[in-house]
């Protein structure tokens, strides 16, 4: 399999941190978007930024940006379906999704994801990590998806299919676990930035 292309998902209203774009908030000397695509970038063919609004405001990144082609935040699978109609345009088979505001996923993440897709016909992988309650927790908006199934994605958010586990597990979607509980860690409030400054 060629090397997927990645995608930032970006797309999300950031509600708990009073609105904007979580990704540009400041972490360490640079920004939480910063870190992830330093990250993201050495492991992917090419990458992009799913968001919405005025694609201006991220022009000093130099990355193509995809808006949600499904109206009203209808969440991550929205962001996945933007990617993986931008990857079609680029003759890629897959792409790999990261969340904006999750700064120290493993540096290994993509070769993963792959290395788990082994033998599927449709290569469709979630990330998870231990979890002592539910044995694991999935991380949805890490993921390797397949160009192949656009279509279906698109029907199934048409039909008012939100929820990213719902639709990979009709695709016989597996899970990469990533040993580290921490590697996930997302910010979502003040709070949460506080402690990934702790963590840099």
């Amino acid at each position: 399999m060629r090397q997927p292309l990645g995608v930032i998902l970006a797309g999300g209203q950031a509600t708990r941190m009073g609105g904007g774009d979580k990704g540009l908030l400041p972490l360490g000397d640079t920004t939480l978007l910063a870190h992830v695509i330093e990250r993201l970038e050495p492991q992917v063919a090419g990458l992009a930024l799913n968001a919405n609004g005025d694609p201006a405001r991220f022009a000093f990144l130099k990355l193509p940006v995809l808006s949600d082609t499904v109206e009203g935040f209808a969440g991550p699978l929205a962001g996945v379906l933007a990617g993986l109609d931008w990857a079609a345009t680029q003759g890629a088979e897959t792409i790999v999704t990261a969340a904006a505001d999750t700064p120290f996923f493993p540096c290994d993440l993509v070769p993963q994801l792959l290395l788990r897709s082994e033998r599927m016909t449709h290569p469709l992988v979630l990330a998870a990590t231990p979890d002592a309650k539910r044995g694991t927790a999935r991380h949805p908006t890490f993921g390797l998806w397949p160009v192949a199934l656009r279509e279906d994605l698109r029907a199934a958010l048409q039909s008012g299919v939100r929820k990213v586990v719902q639709w990979t597990q009709q695709h016989g979607g597996r899970e990469a676990l990533f040993p580290q509980e921490e590697a996930f860690f997302n910010v979502n409030t003040p709070e949460d930035l506080a402690r990934a400054e702790g963590m840099i």
